[in-house]
């Protein structure tokens, strides 16, 4: 294995502003963005990263131009190349950017919108409905479409792009402040009642700086994840286009395996979900082939043989590595916990994946797996810009993880009491999750146990993490998502149980007979209960009829759950 060292050079924007201009001076006619007008259409529209910058410039100088320098620009949208465009034009000009999600209610957009301080509205044309209600309900007066026959963004961009072209030198003579507010983004839940995360170009900027020169990042990438959150547009928009990558923007979660086949990417940046689809996926067809033993028995081969410095995952896998185009080499996955035989399976295939871990108030990655680093079972490595402290540990060394460095957010907006809970003495964050540091090959890697929030504390003092027990039970066969949680009793908490929620692949069901699925799943609870302590074994199994409820990056939101059990 080769030596975990730098793989590119680090190299840090003074701003957004900067690296804009220095990418198209790197990068020049390489592709920076290509997309899909239409899903089906046959040809993709592409991007120079030259293109980018005059889009970007000329956006910038329009917004300018209209009274938006160092305004609070909201902006309601799917992944496209219009959002990121209004995502750079925005900071170059050192106005402040809401990066909202476009699936929740018009009520809760307009409490956030009104709670931002919004001076300017931009939404996808297809909500503009939604769009229109916000302003009414609060009374906004400015509204911009992306797309659609009222495309009022490249009306700005076109007027911009004239201004600039007769001499208007206005962006670049804009001030930016790397220690103000640039990003203001809401978390918890999907209402308006949310905190609003105050990031910094400081924080995003050095954090990406850390996260880029140790992972062998490919050419091209495919771009799944929504952008109003961090991980979408920090790691998958700004951290990519930082190193020169060409990022194709997939038209959705159904088009993916026909966009692998066609657009052959590199690596996808993604959450769990994507990655436990395709696994799936992957070992239906091996199944369906009728050579489950052959690939078991070639992996097994591989992986000894790559013990002695030969590695032939790539002719050895050829034909399975087509399912997702061929050139696909690493999958980076963040936002929730992966089981690691998903990880394994993947690797002894010829596709890498990278598990990290980040939070929105921390620009958001702490720490991640590196390409010639991973340590199965952690989230890699502590980025060197971040100080972390495990507080009030258990005799595992396990704790609450705090955190400290320049990718901290500067607040929650207008909340100055939740922003002095969110610290201690010392200047650390409380991130909310437990976890532990080892020193491992002199790095602190972090390994996370499970969220403060979903502890399961028993009367008899003990701690249960049910993320530890879904992990477990997640490579069941037959099973897409599970939740473990503490059953409230209707007769009183001394009979409180854990409980074990499942929702099942009834597709799989059928195809393979299984009529009683309780009882097929219960054998495989009983099979972990006959291993597991005393205290971490499950009592309750509940098999749902439909999946369980979940937000835009595909997380599951525990908090809707029926936690009541007889």
């Amino acid at each position: 294995m080769k030596k975990d060292l730098p793989l590119r050079e680090k190299i840090e924007f003074a701003n957004v502003k900067e690296m804009i201009r220095e990418c198209a001076k790197m990068y020049g006619d390489r592709i920076a963005y290509s997309y899909r007008i239409k899903p089906h259409d046959e040809k993709a529209v592409t991007k120079t990263y030259i293109e980018l910058k005059d889009d970007v410039t000329a956006l910038a100088t329009e917004l300018i131009s209209r009274g938006y320098q160092g305004k609070h620009i909201a902006l309601i949208g799917k992944l496209s190349y219009s959002w990121v465009l209004v995502y750079y034009a925005t900071l170059s000009i050192g106005s402040i950017l809401i990066p909202l999600d476009r699936d929740w209610q018009a009520a809760d957009l307009a409490d956030t919108v009104k709670k931002a301080d919004a001076d300017l509205l931009i939404v996808d044309a297809d909500i503009k409905d939604k769009g229109n209600e916000i302003c009414e309900t609060i009374g906004l007066s400015t509204l911009l479409f992306i797309g659609g026959e009222e495309n009022t963004l490249d009306s700005l961009i076109e007027a911009g792009s004239e201004k600039v072209l007769a001499g208007d030198d206005s962006v670049t003579a804009a001030p930016i402040d790397p220690n103000a507010m640039a990003l203001l983004v809401f978390t918890s839940g999907t209402t308006g009642k949310g905190k609003g995360v105050m990031l910094s170009q400081k924080n995003i900027l050095s954090d990406m700086a850390e996260v880029v020169p140790f992972i062998d990042f490919s050419v091209k990438c495919m771009a799944v994840l929504p952008p109003h959150h961090t991980y979408g547009s920090s790691v998958s928009i700004l951290g990519q286009n930082s190193i020169g990558c060409h990022i194709y923007i997939s038209s959705g979660i159904r088009y993916v395996s026909k966009e692998l086949a066609l657009e052959k990417p590199g690596h996808i940046c993604a959450v769990p979900l994507y990655l436990e689809t395709f696994y799936r996926k992957l070992i239906a067809g091996i199944k369906d082939s009728g050579k489950e033993g052959l690939v078991r028995f070639m992996m097994k081969l591989s992986n000894g043989l790559r013990k002695i410095g030969i590695d032939l995952r790539k002719p050895l896998f050829k034909s399975v590595l087509k399912n997702f185009g061929g050139e696909l080499n690493m999958l980076i996955s963040g936002g929730a916990p992966i089981n690691q035989e998903i990880i394994d399976t993947f690797d002894a295939l010829g596709i890498n994946v990278l598990n990290g871990y980040g939070i929105t108030e921390c620009a958001p990655i702490i720490a991640v797996n590196h390409n010639y680093f991973k340590v199965a079972g952690s989230v890699g490595p502590i980025l060197p810009i971040d100080e972390v402290k495990i507080v009030d540990p258990n005799e595992d060394g396990e704790g609450e993880i705090y955190v400290r460095g320049s990718n901290i957010m500067l607040g929650y907006y207008k909340d100055e009491e939740t922003t002095r809970e969110a610290f201690d003495e010392e200047g650390f964050f409380k991130t909310g999750d437990y976890g532990k540091v080892e020193r491992i090959k002199n790095a602190d890697v972090l390994f996370i146990t499970g969220r403060k929030k979903n502890l399961i504390i028993l009367s008899n003092g003990k701690n249960v993490y049910p993320e530890e027990i879904e992990n477990e039970l997640m490579s069941t066969p037959g099973l897409l998502e599970i939740i473990v949680y503490e059953g409230k009793s209707r007769r009183g908490d001394m009979y409180n149980a854990i409980v074990a929620e499942i929702y099942p692949d009834y597709d799989f069901m059928k195809k393979n007979g299984v009529e009683d699925v309780q009882k097929y799943f219960q054998e495989y609870v009983d099979k972990y209960n006959k291993t597991a302590v005393p205290y971490k074994k499950i009592a309750v199994l509940k098999v749902r009829e439909e999946e369980f409820p979940k937000n835009t990056l595909r997380k599951i939101l525990r908090f809707k759950l029926d936690m009541s059990i007889d």
